[in-house]
């Protein structure tokens, strides 16, 4: 029902006053910066990959619906962010994989690529530092009918409301 009066009622939709669209379109701006360096941070050691998606998954429960659901259902992504957020932590594959992969690029880089002795011993203080804190993160065993694995549609709808 639309309403030809200017005065606010509760059946009308509330308006979004430019201020407020400006908002919405810097979080959906930033959430989109952090998703590109968080997916960079997949194959960049140096560049921490859960800290950029979850500051995403943020910017898009305030800014835009369509954005954080495709986030939060993407299928490379979306599990691990909700692991994470819900405290359930990293599964053992993924930990495996992303320390191989850590090790494996900042052994090459210090061999083969930095010559100076300091910076090899700063990027292996780094890898140092990124696996004691992955090594802490609690392991996550997925069991096929764990009560705590809501579907996705379930989990989505607990998420914040974003007005207008």
């Amino acid at each position: 029902m639309t309403h030809s009066h200017k005065l606010t009622c509760k059946e009308c939709p509330p308006r979004q006053t430019p201020t407020r669209r400006l908002g919405r379109m810097l979080l959906t701006s930033a959430g989109t910066l952090c998703v590109a360096l968080g997916v960079a941070g997949m194959f960049l050691p140096l560049l921490p990959t859960t800290p950029f998606l979850l500051l995403a998954a943020t910017c898009y429960a305030r800014s835009s619906p369509r954005f954080y659901r495709w986030l939060m259902t993407n299928r490379w992504c979306g599990e691990y962010i909700r692991n994470y957020r819900e405290g359930r932590g990293l599964p053992l594959q993924q930990k495996i994989l992303t320390l191989a992969l850590l090790w494996i690029t900042i052994g090459a880089t210090t061999v083969f690529v930095v010559p100076l002795w300091w910076v090899r011993v700063l990027l292996l203080a780094i890898a140092s530092g990124v696996t004691f804190h992955l090594l802490r993160i609690k392991t996550y065993k997925p069991a096929l009918s764990d009560p705590h694995t809501p579907p996705v549609t379930d989990a989505l709808a607990n998420q914040p409301v974003i007005e207008n």
